[in-house]
């Protein structure tokens, strides 16, 4: 479950996210979406698009960066495509498994 000040960090996130690019899922996963979290556990985001390139997948690093520090959160990505779930190493990757499991949805 999210605390609403990472709820707050995640909206921000995604507004300018999807003003970028189409988003096809977006989930928190790791200790804040478990809700263990210490004071200074980072927000990881798991990020499925359609297609990316390295210069897109650099903005959204950028915007990562510029949301988390505005909000006084570390904002870590993942970003992946929907090929490389369904056809690529990443779809058999255990963090990928572990995010099917316990990512939610912002």
């Amino acid at each position: 479950m999210l605390q609403e000040t990472d709820r707050r960090v995640m909206r921000e996130f995604q507004r300018r996210l999807t003003a970028l690019v189409p988003v096809l899922d977006l989930r928190v996963f790791g200790s804040r979406a478990r809700g263990d979290a210490d004071p200074d556990s980072d927000l990881d985001v798991f990020i499925e698009l359609e297609e990316s390139t390295p210069a897109l997948r650099q903005r959204i690093s950028e915007i990562a960066w510029e949301v988390g520090f505005e909000m006084d959160r570390v904002i870590s990505t993942v970003v992946t495509t929907r090929a490389e779930l369904e056809h690529g190493a990443m779809g058999a990757n255990p963090l990928i498994l572990n995010i099917e499991r316990e990512g939610v949805r912002p």
